[in-house]
């Protein structure tokens, strides 16, 4: 195992930077052969480590690299931490991440920056690989940052265009807030356990659980303190509620990002940081609480943000946003298993998702807008059974105690932990998520009818007429005004297909491995036995809540975009102020421009103004020139010219020192 992990994780490293360095010189094919070739690689070498712990064939174990930091009692090593849990986001990251790769040959084929991307591509792999094999927080946090970088990078790929650039950097700072919580949980973690080990924290954290420190001048619990502070890390970086406005615009990225993004690496950091800790989140009930509110409430917000965005990749980046909450508020109530469960069969689905609308936006020449679709079933059949099946995975469709699709296992697992729980917060979660799963299943059939049913409504869209160069005019009797939707190439469609199989049967499989696997989960997460058990004997109502709320999702959604298309627009203009509100996503964008940007640049302007130009500039740079200046044009009228001047002054200077060493 121990050359297997080194390989896996330094492979996508290796090929990043000799595709990197060597870009254009190398070539395309060269580049994008050697570093799909070592996630491929990685990937192949993932799965029998996860079927050892499966099976129970394997043992965690750490492989040391190199001795990091010495430095008085702070103490590290750069070493790789294999175990359950790791192996599960290996398996994870490597294989949607090779998907990725094989997908954006077909779907970056004319990028004449291809190089940069597979590059970029592959150092965001290594990032979080390094994160989730971290055996210490700071080994952690370097992959934490790690993947902030690659995802400025990749976000921001299509720099000459200013709102990649924009929603680049909005990604950055935002996650640096969060980012800043984080590391303030690391160093008080340090400082009460003087060790940054992770094992060695989770062993002493017990011990600890009703301590309190001093902080902001109140004594407070120091569990309580650690885990909420690490939670704000984890907020950013997953984009929960008020640190998700970076999630949405990070859209303006390659599809094959948001895939990347969205599925498999930056947005799962967070649920994993807080699974890996789960002993230590244990320790503190306030955190906990804090972890089940805020991913309860940003499931129900994103979901309904969902609902009235056309954007195609928006409506699932919001969905991302959504099925993260339900990870959230799983881990909060104890479930950490089915929080990495669902995190596990939301990679295959929502990949697949994104890499299917990717496919679409393909074959509509870069059209977004779900208003310019329609009819496109018959056009690109194997995209729009890709899509079928991953929306059929996450609006949770199957038969109880039968077979179902991936979310149908894993997202009625949170939905019945949460009712075991009994707490307030608890059932606060359970009935948020209910809702959520209702307009998961509406927003998630809509997207499929305005793209796939209805009538084509290409001819509208200005963008397509101009890419074919024809006016409906010019079509003549062709109702497509002249463009017809083509399906993508193979290297597209190999990854729909691949995915398209863990959507299907991941639930399935491992359903019990990842709910009821206690000896799986042996010492890489917390696991609660009873609650788990009464996660079972929940009323037979709970069960099918689930199923009975995607059933009215669906038939809404079909009434509305089948049955009888001018609801939507009615159902707007009677909603009036709350339809707008939430279309404009609950206003936190400008909310948070009067509250931190324009006070921001007030204040900055001050500082430059007043500041840096009337008093810096005025007194020093400035105002030295000006004593030069003027010193200057009064030594100028001391230079006549005329030698008889300068020899009486001489001769003046030679009185005066002459009378000053005698006198």
């Amino acid at each position: 195992m121990d050359t297997s992990i080194l390989i896996i994780v330094f492979a996508p490293l290796l090929a990043a930077i000799i595709g990197g360095l060597g870009n254009r010189t190398l070539g395309n094919t060269v580049v994008k052969s050697l570093t799909t070739g070592a996630l491929f690689l990685s990937c192949i070498l993932s799965w029998p480590i996860f079927y050892g712990f499966l099976t129970g064939s394997a043992d965690a174990t750490v492989v040391p690299v190199l001795t990091w930091v010495q430095s008085g009692t702070l103490s590290f090593d750069w070493a790789l931490r294999v175990d359950t849990l790791t192996a599960v986001m290996l398996v994870v990251i490597t294989t949607v991440s090779a998907l990725v790769h094989l997908y954006s040959w077909g779907y970056m084929e004319d990028d004449p920056d291809q190089p940069r991307f597979f590059a970029y591509l592959s150092l965001f792999t290594f990032a979080m690989l390094m994160l989730v094999t971290a055996d210490n927080l700071v080994q952690m946090f370097f992959g934490w940052e790690g993947v902030g970088l690659a995802s400025y990078l990749l976000i921001g790929f299509w720099f000459k265009k200013p709102s990649a650039n924009a929603a680049a950097i909005k990604a950055f700072v935002v996650n640096r807030v969060g980012d800043l919580g984080f590391m303030l949980g690391i160093f008080g973690t340090y400082l009460v356990f003087q060790t940054t080990s992770i094992p060695e924290i989770l062993e002493a954290a017990p011990a600890v659980s009703g301590a309190t420190i001093g902080f902001l001048g109140y004594r407070m619990h120091t569990m309580d303190i650690l885990c909420i502070l690490l939670f704000i890390g984890a907020m950013g970086k997953s984009a929960q509620l008020g640190l998700h406005t970076w999630l949405p615009d990070a859209m303006e990225g390659p599809t094959p990002v948001s895939a990347l993004i969205h599925a498999a690496t930056m947005v799962t950091a967070g649920v994993f940081m807080v699974c890996r800790l789960s002993p230590m989140f244990e320790t503190a009930p306030i955190a906990l609480g804090m972890v089940i509110f805020v991913g309860a409430a940003t499931c129900l917000f994103a979901a309904t943000v969902g609902t009235t965005q056309w954007d195609i990749k928006r409506v699932i980046a919001y969905s991302t946003c959504s099925q993260l909450g339900y990870m959230f508020f799983a881990a909060g109530v104890g479930a950490y298993g089915a929080a990495m469960f669902h995190l596990f069969t939301h990679a295959f689905f929502k990949a697949l998702l994104f890499l299917g609308a990717g496919s679409v936006i393909h074959a509509m020449h870069h059209e977004q807008d779900m208003r310019y679709y329609g009819a496109l079933r018959k056009h690109i059949p194997l995209t729009y059974w890709a899509m079928m099946a991953g929306t059929l995975a996450i609006t949770g469709v199957g038969i109880l105690y039968v077979f179902g699709f991936a979310g149908f296992y894993s997202k009625d697992a949170i939905l019945e932990a949460a009712y075991a729980r009994g707490t307030e917060m608890a059932m606060f979660a359970f009935w948020a998520g209910a809702f959520a799963a209702l307009l998961t299943s509406f927003y998630s059939w809509r997207l499929v009818f305005l793209t796939f049913y209805g009538k084509p409504r290409w001819i509208e869209s200005e963008h397509i007429q101009h890419s074919v160069h024809k006016t409906p005019e010019e079509a003549g009797e062709d109702t497509t005004g002249g463009y017809h939707p083509h399906e993508s190439p193979v290297t597209m469609l190999i990854p729909l297909g691949v995915l398209t199989i863990g959507a299907v049967f991941a639930g399935f499989v491992y359903k019990d491995a990842f709910i009821d696997g206690e000896a799986f989960w042996a010492g890489s997460i917390y696991f609660n036995a009873e609650l788990i058990h009464a996660l079972h004997e929940v009323p037979y109502w709970v069960k099918l809540t689930a199923t009975f709320v995607m059933i009215l999702g669906f038939l809404t959604a079909f009434w509305a975009y089948i049955k009888d298309t001018s609801i939507p627009a009615k159902a707007a203009a009677q909603l009036g102020p709350i339809y707008r509100f939430v279309y404009r996503k609950w206003m936190f964008d400008e909310m948070y421009h009067y509250l931190f940007i324009v006070p921001a640049f007030w204040l900055g302007r001050i500082f430059w103004k007043r500041g840096d130009v009337g008093i810096i500039d005025r007194f020093g740079p400035d105002g030295a020139a000006w004593l030069v200046m003027k010193g200057t044009a009064a030594a100028k009228k001391l230079q006549s010219g005329y030698l008889y001047s300068y020899a009486l002054i001489m001769l003046l200077g030679l009185v005066a020192a002459i009378t000053w060493v005698l006198f």
